[in-house]
């Protein structure tokens, strides 16, 4: 019988139970004592040592209990992903564990599924390729993985050292691998990791390979019953960064200008070595880099959130470049999945602007259309992306799809040739890596800024020529934290129970529940709003953290060369008063 079955989250009298058992099978004796410490002051054990008596049952501690044992972490847009610590509803090792076996237990009974990839595993097993990030039990979780595949009778293959996601994706089908796992929180706060799971093809699970795999997790008993090898994993060598570098290189063009000044921070990630490395292979010259931001560090030190998207996360970058005047700022987030680029702007205080990810996708999208799109070849991006880049399409005869949010759904469009979405996710090379890829589209906007540059233009230029041929297309999000997941679901509640008519004046001419599947969709916990003034509002909960996001789009035409800073001016007009009334709706 399965933990999970043992015990049931909403039966509290079997909290103390659950709670004991499960630090008796856990194999970390880190989060064993955290965890029967976290008991004991639930059931009154603990001394206070101020007062010198032994008390009552400590609220706080019963609360964090019955929240650590809420069920176990469930794979949501970017596989499993939570706070570090004891329990089921925590990463830890006992979870780890289990996920492994659950992921090897499908892989077993998925042995002829097109998925798998030309594995050379023993028979019956698999073939699992393990990457990690510098977070903290990273290592420690990456280990486990490979001691579970190999007790399962597989083939397990570490990376050698912390690295890019990208690179973690693009090993899966270099070496014919069944699945690939990655452990890694992305931009998470410091407390979190995660656990992200590719199959043969090269991308991230989707439905129904999810619950399938959530399915064998259940099944796993205890972690003392699922086997586990001590040692007969390989570890690779240089050779597989190598080959990633060489392919990835190759996204830019042989002969095009290279004569451009870079400015990198990889956000106390693992992108810094392998971002240069990159770079010097394409033939730039190497970034320079922000010093107190470059070696990995689990703790983030400098900055609240690691997260470029994050106000005030590019601070020190942006400082820096204030003081040796780069021609571009390109940013990683910590696992190098994802690329924001700064560029100068004397218009703003400071002299330097964060291009939003819509910007910089259609900027990336239009070098690519540019170089020319092989004919059946196509271009994606999510939902809650700009509608610009579908309007490009439109004009150039390129074929377009627009997808769930995340890139498990992106990069599985049929043929396509490049995919981005609004969170600085982008995936220039599908054929080297079907997973946003932070370095390869470093590169690719390194490229189209060098061109610009011998040109006497920049890429604010290229965003004004779109604008003013397909109309301003501007976009602004929001999010709304919160301490209880419950509360995404009162709000989301509220908006499907009392819709909206009209907002900030407008009309509301359109208004789509996302949980029936709407355009072709599959279904996911999502609302969108479409104005008469076409405004589009989607409001949907974070898949990786906690929080609900909206995500807003005006749209203005420009009637003459001459009208682009008053159309901006209007849609940014629009913007603000659209989100100050979607803020009250969805205000806890």
């Amino acid at each position: 019988m399965s933990y999970t079955s043992r015990h049931a989250a909403d039966l509290p009298d079997d909290l103390l139970v659950a709670a004991r058992e499960w630090a008796a099978d856990d194999p970390d004796p880190v989060t064993r004592d955290e965890l029967l410490a976290i008991v004991a002051a639930a059931e009154g054990a603990v001394l206070r040592r101020d007062e010198g008596a032994t008390k009552g049952g400590d609220p706080a501690a019963v609360a964090d209990l019955a929240d650590r044992f809420t069920g176990l972490l469930q794979f949501g847009t970017a596989g499993l992903r939570g706070a570090l610590g004891a329990g089921p509803h925590r990463m830890n090792r006992a979870v780890v564990i289990r996920a492994a076996a659950g992921l090897v237990a499908h892989l077993q009974e998925a042995s002829d599924s097109p998925l798998r990839g030309d594995s050379v595993a023993p028979q019956d097993g698999a073939f699992v390729v393990i990457g990690r990030d510098a977070r903290h039990n990273s290592d420690a979780f990456a280990i486990d993985t490979a001691a579970v595949v190999t007790g399962a009778g597989g083939r397990a293959v570490l990376l050698p050292e912390p690295l890019p996601t990208p690179v973690l994706a693009f090993a899966i089908r270099h070496l014919g691998a069944d699945a690939g796992v990655m452990v890694t929180a992305s931009h998470n706060p410091p407390q979190d990791n995660g656990y992200k799971v590719y199959l043969g093809d090269g991308s991230q699970i989707v439905p129904p390979s999810d619950a399938q795999i959530a399915a064998q997790i259940d099944r796993v008993a205890s972690v003392a019953s699922v086997p586990r090898a001590e040692s007969g994993w390989e570890v690779l060598g240089d050779e597989l960064l190598e080959a990633y570098l060489d392919a990835v290189s190759g996204v830019v063009g042989l002969d095009t200008p290279r004569d451009l000044r870079v400015l990198h921070t990889s956000l106390h990630g693992v992108g810094d070595t392998t971002v240069r490395r990159a770079f010097e292979r394409a033939g730039f010259a190497a970034p320079e880099t922000v010093g107190s931001q470059a070696e990995p560090d689990p703790d983030f030190p400098t900055v609240t959130f690691p997260n470029p998207e994050e106000d005030g996360a590019l601070d020190a970058a942006l400082a820096a470049a204030r003081e040796s005047g780069p021609d571009l700022v390109i940013a990683n987030d910590p696992d190098a999945d994802r690329c924001a680029v700064a560029v100068p702007d004397p218009a703003v205080d400071g002299g330097w602007r964060l291009l939003r990810g819509d910007e910089l996708g259609v900027l990336l999208a239009s070098h690519l259309i540019m170089r020319g799109v092989p004919e059946g070849r196509r271009m994606a991006n999510s939902i809650v992306s700009s509608r610009l880049l579908a309007a490009m399409c439109r004009l150039s005869g390129v074929a377009h799809e627009e997808t769930l949010t995340g890139f498990k759904w992106i990069a599985r469009v049929d043929d396509l040739h490049y995919g981005y979405e609004e969170a600085l996710g982008y995936c220039v090379a599908p054929d080297l890596v079907r997973d946003k890829d932070g370095v390869s589209a470093a590169l690719l906007i390194a490229e189209l800024a060098a061109i610009l540059k011998a040109e006497g233009r920049t890429l604010l230029d290229v965003l004004d020529d779109l604008h003013r041929q397909l109309g301003v297309h501007a976009t602004d999000a929001f999010s709304v934290r919160v301490e209880d997941l419950a509360d995404i679901g009162q709000i989301m509640a509220r908006l499907r129970e009392t819709p909206p008519t009209e907002v900030a004046g407008s009309p509301v001419a359109s208004a789509e529940d996302l949980s029936a599947g709407a355009g072709g969709l599959p279904p996911t916990d999502g609302l969108r709003y479409l104005l008469d003034d076409d405004s589009r509002i989607i409001v949907r909960p974070s898949g990786t953290e906690p929080k609900l996001k909206v995500y807003l789009e005006a749209i203005e035409p420009v009637a003459s060369r001459d009208d682009l800073s008053v159309a901006r001016e209007r849609a940014a007009e629009r913007l603000s008063r659209v989100r100050a009334a979607m803020e009250s709706l969805t205000a806890l």
